[in-house]
């Protein structure tokens, strides 16, 4: 696949040679099916079509400059999409399901994984849906597992960059007693139009606050809040947030560090007296946050500039997954290529 110019991967759709499925039906699992049509074929009346029964992970595979092909984690997505599924009523994916989807699909496309040196790497995007005919409400008697792949390139060209942010006050991301703690494909449906109006001001990213009293700091638009404060890494305790596998591991490396991790209510008029904000998620893993508006009114962190704790961080979350460092944690999946 030397036709590829490595250098200039945008994330978005790259049609690779397959992605892998799995139907759950009569009581189980099929074994992996290799799809090369990007297109799914389903009944008129499946449940993830009328009453939102899908869920979705996202996670990524790295070339090291050993050769080797590591991916971030994935026992922990699959976890997460476990929790996603048993809070939509639907069949949860074994883990070693999940596991055997990334090994076999990362194998089939392995012409498409970015060489070690480009700062790019293959996004995988796991799929859960139910595909079970239903007419009344009710949870579908099948389902079905993807797993697609499209490489991807770095986010940050010459270094972190930071961008401003927007509180959007009409609108909430998720109720403190719904789905917002859970990857659900709607959550991101409800949340396109604020995107788009904070896009449309000049924002690329929107921040939300809790749903409740519109006091707390909940989440970003599609990733979690952190904030620090001398040697103190602050991030939200709501249970209306996600639960980020990249802030997860993360609050790991700052405790390594020397820092205390609090996870914690976060008012937002705090935001003036932190040292620096970001925001955190598998596709960038730290993004500074510049400023933040509010109702007209700008908050800026104590200290300008990027704070140096993210460069400490998203470098050593780098050498981890380009495996240029011992894999203490072994966070690491090696696929056998």
């Amino acid at each position: 696949m030397s036709t590829i110019d490595w250098n200039n991967l945008k994330f978005s759709y790259f049609q690779t040679k397959c992605y892998v499925q799995y139907t759950y039906k009569d009581g189980k699992w099929s074994d992996c099916e290799y799809v090369e049509e990007p297109y799914l074929k389903m009944h008129v009346a499946s449940t993830c079509l009328h009453y939102g029964q899908a869920a979705f992970e996202g996670l990524k595979a790295y070339r090291g400059e050993d050769g080797q092909v590591r991916v971030f984690r994935p026992e922990e997505n699959a976890k997460r999409l476990q929790r996603s599924a048993e809070r939509l009523c639907m069949e949860p994916v074994p883990t070693e399901v999940f596991l055997d989807a990334v090994d076999k699909v990362l194998q089939s496309n392995i012409d498409f994984l970015p060489p070690y040196g480009y700062g790019a790497s293959m996004y995988m995007r796991p799929l859960l849906i139910g595909t079970g005919a239903r007419m009344g409400v009710q949870p579908s008697d099948e389902y079905t597992f993807i797993l697609l792949v499209v490489p991807v390139g770095s986010y940050y060209k010459g270094g972190l960059q930071s961008v401003p942010a927007l509180v959007m006050e009409d609108y909430d991301r998720a109720a403190p007693m719904g789905t917002g703690n859970v990857k659900a494909a709607g959550n991101y449906a409800t949340g396109m139009l604020p995107g788009i109006m904070a896009n449309d001001q000049g924002y690329p990213i929107n921040l939300y606050l809790d749903a409740k009293e519109h006091k707390y700091i909940d989440e970003f638009g599609t990733s979690n809040f952190v904030g620090i404060k001398g040697d103190s890494y602050i991030t939200p305790n709501s249970a209306a947030v996600l639960p980020s596998i990249t802030n997860m591991s993360l609050m790991t490396l700052a405790e390594e560090m020397g820092m205390t991790v609090e996870k914690r209510n976060v008012n937002f008029d705090e935001i003036t007296d932190l040292d620096g904000i970001a925001a955190c998620g598998t596709a960038v893993v730290v993004t500074p946050i510049s400023h933040i508006d509010k109702a007209g009114k700008t908050y800026k962190p104590a200290k300008e500039g990027i704070h140096s704790r993210f460069q400490d961080l998203y470098t050593r979350m780098q050498e981890i997954q380009l495996g240029q460092c011992d894999d203490k944690y072994n966070w690491c999946h090696i696929v056998a290529t």
